[in-house]
């Protein structure tokens, strides 16, 4: 290639053998990394360059374009990387790429010695970067011409064997560094333009400088993150987020973020319009694309958002993480913990945004993620924002597809009302006919409506709103409702009990306790019944029932616990079981009546697991009514 004028050769440090000894002789599943850490090299050599010449320096072949080439030699099994940036003199290339970075080879070396599967997360950390290429080649060259006028250009081989040769070329060279890799047997797919575009698409699609092969620019998407709002257009933003997510839709919600202080990053987030794991079987993919200075340094990573903000797509772009940062040490990153915490306000604070200007909008976003975004009741350090973002079904509208904040629902409390009430159910329809319900309807108290089983945990952890506490209706204190009074037209009009049978009704209930048994705790008069015959109460008010069946069901806990047993008085059915009981204290209809209320009031608890004696006991009350039917209406 060029007459020699001086050639020196080089022994490597013992702690480089031990590394290169390592990247040769170790198989890696993603050795394409090499590509990514040159062309990380050859971008920084070209920025550093700009800077140069911003400041005025003068530099050999300053008109000379700023771009990178990588191109394939299939028949040669080489590849060649070139840019036209620094370059190096001889100095510089025995200590950037002679030498391990100052940043510390033993501790590299140990890290990597503990996870070598974990090499290719911090190949770069330690200033090693460079060194990767080793991995696929038996042979490097490098020919670097520098962009002081007086320097000559330099060749530096190696094998990776243990030794490098560096010699001063006398032909003059392009400014630059051209990489020479001459590729192994089983790497050969590297010289495939194919594999080589791939790979650029990857890793550094957004790399500022053109990244060409032959005559085509590699790079076409730019790196719209980096730039002002006010100059992207809404279709870059889509054509954007197709590419990025392979989404065939536009967005749903564009968030746009330029961060300075404390720290300086972009973020470019997306909001789908439709929920892409609706069934739960692609629960890993998702993830922000993670840039240190448009370079690629993790896709989907799953740290800068939480969980329940898994469904935004995008990327966050920083200027203040180094290069090549490992996967472990960014989760002990300061700078990234940072950003991260701000990255979840801002997706946070834009949702409120929609909450607030456009209710609609918002209301087809909880409806398509509201399952998963619920998971961020264990997000305690944006408790508040996520409570205030939260919607549910209520009492107070007229049908489901209705959505209520808590704070509309603390806007329309009564006066003296302390908490916030809610129940849990299958469906609206269900908890419509609820008996528990029966005392706020008529006290004309709004309920939210919870469907979801998640909604309880939600709701358990969030616990108080403000200064209102979130009550389920089967926990509240009715002691507590007596002063809210009744609505006028929910007044009770049944004909008061004489005392006599006051009297009899406690004997009554007395009996019915002894049926049961231990199935229930107590049974007794009811003060929130108002439609129906009965229900069944928890004796501990520290858990709501629907809780306490999921509790149960996670300790795989099938045992029915006892509660108390409470009837409404002044029911029909409960007045003539009196009347019967009157009659007879023995008769057999009160054993039937009771077993019936009281596996009635399991059926709706969602405890009955076996429904035959009660369905067998239905019937058989049937046939016993029919020929009392068919007796008064003199039927033949």
């Amino acid at each position: 290639m060029s007459e020699e004028k001086k050639e020196n050769q080089f022994e490597f440090k013992t702690d480089v053998k031990e590394l290169l000894n390592i990247l040769v002789h170790s198989l890696y599943t993603n050795r394409e990394i090499f590509i990514r850490e040159l062309v990380s090299n050859a971008s920084d050599a070209l920025d550093k360059l700009r800077f140069e010449s911003n400041k005025g320096t003068e530099i050999y072949q300053n008109d000379l374009e700023l771009e990178i080439t990588i191109n394939g030699d299939e028949k040669e099994n080489t590849i060649t990387i070139t840019d036209t940036g620094l370059g190096m003199t001889k100095e510089e290339i025995i200590n950037n790429i002679g030498t391990i970075a100052k940043s510390g080879s033993a501790e590299f070396l140990k890290q990597l010695s503990e996870d070598k599967e974990q090499a290719n997360n911090i190949i770069g950390k330690f200033g090693v970067g460079f060194y990767s290429v080793f991995m696929v080649s038996d042979k490097v060259e490098i020919i670097s011409r520098s962009y002081k006028t007086d320097a000559k250009p330099i060749k530096w081989v190696s094998d990776g064997l243990g030794s490098f040769t560096i010699e001063e070329l006398d032909e003059d060279r392009r400014r630059g560094t051209e990489i020479i890799i001459h590729l192994k047997e089983d790497a050969k797919e590297y010289s495939e333009k194919t594999r080589i575009e791939s790979v650029i698409k990857t890793h550094s699609n957004f790399i500022t400088f053109p990244i060409k092969s032959g005559d085509e620019q590699l790079n076409t998407v730019s790196a719209i993150w980096r730039e002002p709002k006010s100059s992207i257009k809404p279709e870059q933003y889509n054509e954007f987020y197709k590419f990025q997510s392979h989404d065939f839709e536009d967005p749903f919600h564009v968030i746009h973020k330029a961060v300075d202080m404390p720290i300086q990053f972009s973020a470019l987030l997306f909001i789908p319009k439709k929920n892409m794991d609706m069934f739960g079987f692609n629960r890993e993919n998702y993830g922000l694309d993670l840039y240190v200075r448009r370079i690629l340094i993790n896709h989907q990573n799953k740290d800068l958002l939480p969980e329940y903000l898994s469904f935004v797509k995008g990327v966050v772009d920083s200027e203040d993480l180094p290069l090549n940062i490992s996967r472990e040490t960014l989760q002990e990153n300061v700078v990234f913990s940072k950003i991260a915490s701000t990255v979840t306000k801002q997706v946070l604070s834009e949702l409120a945004k929609i909450a607030k200007d456009d209710k609609e909008k918002y209301a087809q976003f909880w409806k398509e993620f509201s399952r998963i975004f619920k998971m961020g009741y264990a997000d305690y350090a944006n408790q508040e924002k996520f409570v205030e973002l939260l919607r549910f079904d209520s009492s107070a509208n007229e049908n489901k597809d209705q959505l209520v904040a808590l704070a509309d629902y603390t806007e329309r409390m009564k006066d003296e009302q302390k908490d916030i009430y809610y129940m849990t159910g299958p469906s609206r329809e269900a908890l419509l006919t609820d008996p528990h319900l029966e005392i706020f309807k008529r006290k004309g108290l709004e309920v939210l409506y919870l469907y979801d089983p998640v909604d309880e945990f939600v709701i358990s952890s969030v616990n108080k709103y403000k200064e209102f506490e979130l009550k389920s209706v089967d926990q509240v204190d009715l002691k507590s409702l007596e002063k809210l009074g009744d609505s006028e037209d929910k007044k009770k009009k049944t004909k008061k009990l004489s005392k006599d049978d006051s009297k009899e009704l406690k004997l009554l209930f007395a009996k019915m306790k002894e049926i049961l048994g231990d199935k229930v705790t107590d049974v007794k008069i009811s003060e929130r019944l108002e439609d129906s015959p009965a229900c069944l109460v928890n004796s501990d008010n520290t858990m709501s029932a629907s809780m306490q069946k999921m509790m149960n069901m996670m300790g795989n806990n099938e045992t029915i616990p006892a509660k108390i047993m409470e009837l409404n008085q002044d029911h029909k059915l409960v007045r003539n079981l009196l009347k019967v009981f009157k009659s007879d204290k023995n008769d057999k209809y009160i054993t039937d009546v009771t077993e019936q209320l009281y596996e009635s009031s399991l059926l709706l608890e969602g405890y009955l697991a076996d429904p035959h004696k009660l369905v067998n006991r239905i019937n058989s009350m049937l046939e016993e009514s029919s020929n009392w039917y068919t007796e008064v209406k003199k039927l033949d």
